[in-house]
């Protein structure tokens, strides 16, 4: 059975397993939804929900600062268009807060979701800080089971945080200057294009030592800027950093030697950087750092991304009458 196959069946299985009653809402800026803002519409979902929370957004930029509540599990955003249905906020290192408070990477996100079970379809996340304000997330994803599917993220630096539990980005175009995908989540790409935009690194993993994998990129795309030379596949942000490139295209803008060990050389013994039947400009395994590793066959079916997908999708319980 191919990889697209397994995807159309297993999601064909979720389509028909999905519970009676879903609760859906429009968010419109012109005031023909239900809710005129984003926030409103999360606000109005239930503590410690258990139904499908269906929350359709219109074509618009929508310039809000967007938390959802750990216990508001099950919620579903559906743009309009991921081009033209817009998520943003401009906070970065540095700023002050409404509060007086100095801005650091922990609070500068633009949308924070610590519930579990959540997912987004065809919507841009953005931080539109700009490119000199230093870190600025669009994103920190900390729930468990997080599915993003045709998605884009964009900003600068810090763009997606993905912090904790298992996150699954399927068709999304995530872009930035540095660090721009980093945390210590288990996460999977499938088919999306990363682009980067400044000699600098594509990720900064943190992922801990108990955690077999981290990142894992598959059959995805990535880009650069015309100018770029010199950029890093990832930079440990924690010694035990877990990244997987399998059946991408690596574009010239990655440097030869392909990883970083963020300038400690003791990382290099920790960290675990590897690779599978990459192609492109850029791929050239024997031009590689040597405490990066190249998968065989056998090695690379470890990467079982239909356990991965299956384990991910969750069907929540039919709200009690």
């Amino acid at each position: 059975m191919t990889m697209k196959r397994a995807i159309l069946l297993l999601l064909i299985f979720i389509s028909l397993q999905s519970p009676a009653q879903i609760i859906s809402k429009t968010v419109a800026a012109d005031g023909s939804g239900d809710y005129r803002t984003v926030q409103e519409a999360l606000d109005a979902v239930p503590l410690k929900n258990k139904t499908s929370y269906n929350i359709k957004i219109k074509n618009g930029v929508y310039k809000e600062k967007l938390f959802l509540d750990s216990t508001k599990e099950f919620v579903s955003l559906f743009g309009e268009n991921r081009f033209n249905t817009i998520l943003t906020y401009d906070d970065h290192t540095g700023k002050l807060s409404p509060k007086g408070d100095t801005i650091n990477t922990r609070t500068s996100w633009s949308f924070k979701i610590l519930a579990n079970n959540f997912s987004a379809r065809d919507i841009t996340f953005q931080n539109d800080a700009g490119f000199t304000a230093g870190q600025a997330v669009a994103v920190e994803s900390d729930g468990d089971k997080a599915i993003f599917t045709n998605c884009r993220f964009t900003g600068y630096q810090d763009v997606l945080f993905i912090n904790n539990g298992r996150q699954f980005f399927q068709k999304c175009y995530i872009e930035g200057t540095t660090d721009f995908i980093f945390g210590s989540a288990t996460a999977w790409f499938e088919q999306c294009h990363i682009h980067s935009k400044k000699n600098s690194h594509v990720t900064a993993a943190s992922t801990p030592q108990e955690k077999k994998y981290g990142y894992v990129f598959n059959d995805c795309i990535l880009t650069g800027d015309t100018s770029l030379h010199n950029v890093s596949l990832g930079r440990p942000w924690r010694p035990y950093a877990s990244v997987t490139y399998m059946h991408c295209y690596i574009g010239q803008h990655i440097k030869p030697e392909g990883w970083s060990n963020w300038n400690n050389t003791e990382n290099n013994k920790t960290a675990r950087y590897s690779e599978y039947k990459n192609y492109g400009p850029s791929a050239d395994a024997s031009k590689r750092v040597n405490w990066a590793k190249q998968l065989t066959d056998e090695e690379a079916k470890e990467f079982n991304f239909q356990k991965f997908l299956s384990d991910l999708y969750s069907i929540p319980p039919k709200q009690k009458k």
